[in-house]
């Protein structure tokens, strides 16, 4: 968990794309696709890292229908 402190003096709480990944139960590399397309509510970029706020939903996954699992038979 990283706090970030802006000039405002408000303090943010923010995870990791790992610490995301685990919390979701999704990879880390989907995670940072998510970051890169803005899906994730707030987040940001700071140098190489990915920001995700600590209280950001899991966004739905556009690649299915409504956002429903997809089961192989």
């Amino acid at each position: 968990m990283i706090r970030f402190s802006e000039r405002t003096g408000v303090v943010m709480e923010y995870m990791s794309c790992p610490e995301a990944a685990k919390k979701w139960g999704i990879s880390e590399r989907r995670v940072q696709i998510l970051c890169r397309e803005k899906r994730i509510q707030g987040v940001s970029k700071l140098g190489y890292m990915w920001l995700i706020p600590k209280d950001a939903e899991k966004p739905i996954d556009g690649r299915t229908k409504q956002g429903k699992e997809l089961y192989h038979e």
